[in-house]
């Protein structure tokens, strides 16, 4: 049985130590900059004790997850006296291992291992956590090591090589926060015409669910819908006219959505190249043949 420690016990931490199988992964010590995470963290994992430094939990297994803020990782990469042949893993989606140089220095092996999963609470994280994909980053023989690891969550792996990291984060970014922030604008919308945030939430989410079910089970890009995917000119220049009456700063991010969204029209072949470059003008402000 593989034991592990933890060097941080946020949200993430807190979800893997709790989710990890105990059959196969003994969760034995852990650390946080709070210690009140910490101790959290330690009721929840049967045989798990808070320990008052990190060096402590470096002592006492062999993988420690460093799942601490990212700007703190390097820093804790280069106070702790590692051991050799010790596997030493930080969560970053952003950063490489390079940032753990000085725990391979010592003699480590070192890898990352990012959930991508979106981590709002403890407890949805911990339900959210199994099924999801893992990005790995690791020589042999850690990287079966992780392999085997998320595997044991059910989840699958996408392995990534030095330099990956950014693009594979930004791509997250762009499908968890910036639908947050999609949903958030629409919801503004709706208080134009009177109704309240909980209301326009609730009429929304389902639109949301059936948007995600459709991704997951029709694919791109025939998955799209609306008046891009029919090149459906008309409404769009409602749209366009409606968000000028109102002033909405909302009118550039409609057009550059917009533009976007007529390639994968193209690609769903409900409209031809000619509807396209209309819709494309239209768009861009340009003047309609």
């Amino acid at each position: 049985m593989l034991t592990i420690g933890f060097i941080g016990a946020g949200t993430v931490g807190t979800a893997l130590a709790s989710s990890l199988p105990p059959k196969k992964y003994k969760v034995l010590a852990v650390h946080s900059r709070t210690p009140s995470s910490a101790q959290k963290l330690a009721q929840l994992v049967h045989g798990c004790q808070f320990c008052q430094t990190a060096q402590k939990v470096a002592d006492a297994a062999e993988l420690i997850f460093i799942t601490t803020p990212d700007d703190v990782i390097s820093k804790i990469a280069s106070e702790v006296d590692w051991h050799e042949e010790q596997d030493v893993l930080h969560c970053s989606g952003a950063h490489s291992i390079d940032i753990l140089e000085p725990a391979r220095q010592c003699g480590a092996n070192v890898g990352s291992i990012h959930p991508l999963q979106t981590f709002a609470s403890i407890n949805e994280a911990i339900k959210n956590l199994p099924g999801s994909t893992f990005a790995l980053e690791a020589d042999e023989p850690l990287l079966s090591r992780l392999k085997e690891l998320a595997s044991s969550l059910n989840g699958r792996c996408v392995e990534l090589k030095p330099g990956d990291k950014v693009l594979y984060h930004t791509a997250a970014v762009f499908v968890s926060n910036y639908m947050v922030t999609l949903v958030k604008l629409a919801l503004d919308l709706w208080k134009d015409f009177g109704v309240p945030a909980k209301e326009s939430t609730e009429s929304l989410l389902p639109l949301l669910k059936g948007t995600v079910n459709n991704i997951e089970n029709i694919g791109l890009p025939n998955c799209l819908t609306g008046p891009i995917a029919r090149g459906d000119l008309g409404t769009i220049d409602k749209h366009l006219n409606a968000l000028k009456a109102i002033g909405s700063p909302l009118l550039t991010t409609y057009q550059e959505l917009g533009l976007q969204t007529i390639s994968i029209a193209l690609a769903k072949g409900k409209i031809d190249a000619d509807r396209a470059e209309e819709l494309k003008a239209l768009l861009k402000g340009q003047d309609r043949k």
